[in-house]
């Protein structure tokens, strides 16, 4: 009689636990961009140590168009989260620019990394400065990239108006590669974290002498318009082959962000999983070893904070 109490009783057990189970069971989206950038690369390192150290969960990396595609997928409400950059996402929450009237509610996971803006040309084009671009064919980025918006803005500053006086492309970067080599554009534009694939895959082209241009003289003007969301930053020499100097340039932080619909357990253990896998994540691409927990401050994120993130971020001593 006791052994037949003891097997109906974890039958029951059994019973009960399985909704539960499967409640807690959760396929998680991750929105990059092109693969010829660091967002898919980095997204891909998050989908294998989620699906593989967050129970319940199953994670899979989504190729997108970039940043203001990324916020609309966000905006769905389904279980995503999404690498994008910070001027992307504050529009999006505020319902401005390439979101105009419609306010995506997105907060921020953690702050990432540092994207530089890449204005890139080769030897033999006579382009020198961004003021050479005029008349010229031009990528300014992906339909649906964060590139095209931060393009517009540099190019804006340089009293340049991007519909009028250039010729552009809307390419992703690894396709803007390929038409520069090509000679079916004189120069592209691709926000990213250093180094990327495409730029390197240019930049080791035999016969091909690379050639950046400086645009840190045009972040007062940026600044002005947008607002401090943009910061002067360095292409070091070393970076791509060919490089003869250090590329003065501008740039933007990296966040991961998610709807404000997404349960605090969750949002909790995609953050502490990120930093508790963080060296398998290098591994996959070496622009994680600057995601830290230095960066995460109240103050960094331009939209509100996941309060699972929070709760993260407190545990490590963090003032939020």
């Amino acid at each position: 009689m006791n052994k037949l109490i003891r097997v109906l009783a974890l039958a029951a057990c059994t019973m009960f636990a399985l909704p539960a189970a499967a409640q807690e069971k959760i396929n998680l989206s991750i929105a990059t961009g092109g693969t010829g950038g660091v967002y898919y690369p980095l997204g891909g390192g998050m989908a294998n140590v989620f699906s593989k150290h967050i129970p319940g969960m199953q994670a899979t990396a989504e190729v997108t168009g970039g940043s203001v595609d990324n916020m609309r997928l966000i905006g769905t409400g389904k279980p995503y989260i999404a690498l994008a950059q910070a001027d992307a996402v504050i529009d999006a929450y505020n319902g401005e620019g390439k979101f105009k009237g419609t306010k995506i509610p997105v907060r921020a996971l953690m702050m990432l990394y540092t994207n530089i803006m890449h204005a890139v040309t080769v030897e033999g084009t006579g382009i020198n400065n961004i003021n050479d671009l005029k008349g010229r064919r031009v990528s300014t980025g992906s339909p649906g990239s964060a590139t095209e918006v931060f393009a517009f803005r540099v190019l804006e500053a340089a009293g340049i108006n991007p519909q009028k006086d250039l010729r552009i492309e809307r390419l992703g970067a690894a396709e803007s590669a390929n038409a520069m080599k090509d000679k079916k554009i004189d120069a592209f534009f691709f926000v990213v974290g250093l180094p990327t694939s495409a730029v390197t895959d240019l930049a080791a082209t035999p016969g091909t002498k690379i050639k950046f241009l400086d645009h840190a003289n045009l972040l007062p003007a940026m600044v002005k318009q947008h607002g401090n969301i943009y910061i002067a930053d360095v292409i070091p020499r070393a970076t791509y082959p060919g490089m003869t100097a250090d590329n003065q340039a501008t740039a933007v932080a990296n966040l991961l962000v998610a709807n404000a619909n997404m349960s605090d357990e969750v949002a909790y253990n995609i953050v502490k999983t990120v930093f508790d896998r963080r060296p398998d994540l290098i591994a996959v691409h070496k622009t994680a070893a600057d995601i830290t927990l230095e960066k995460q401050k109240a103050e960094a994120s331009p939209v509100p904070w996941h309060p699972g993130a929070v709760k993260y971020f407190k545990e490590k001593g963090l003032k939020f």
